[in-house]
């Protein structure tokens, strides 16, 4: 299993907006063509209306090279970037979990 959080920070509340409607133009995407892709959630951040939280469970460690490969993916990571003022990108190291499998 290969699992990362990033933290999106938005400039302001039109950026926000834009970037919603980018990630879920995305995730369709995800959810048809990566069957490697186990969790991708998408959050916003209680008491934080310019934060976004994306937690995202793999496979391994080519299903989600796979995924940073897919036109879908490469859209969303070129187009973020007018909408940010700050990314956090946090990779995890499982030491148990209820309910990702990694087979």
């Amino acid at each position: 299993m290969f699992a990362l959080v990033v933290r999106f920070d938005l400039k302001d509340e039109d950026a926000a907006a834009g970037f919603d409607r980018l990630a879920a133009e995305t995730l369709p995407g995800i959810q048809q063509d990566e069957p490697g892709t186990l969790v991708y959630a998408t959050h916003r951040v209680e008491g934080e209306p310019l934060a976004r939280v994306f937690y995202e469970v793999y496979r391994d460690r080519a299903a989600f090279d796979a995924h940073e490969r897919q036109p879908h993916t490469l859209r969303f990571l070129s187009e973020r970037e007018q909408y940010l003022s700050g990314v956090r990108v946090e990779f995890l190291e499982p030491l148990g979990n209820k309910g990702v499998s990694g087979s």
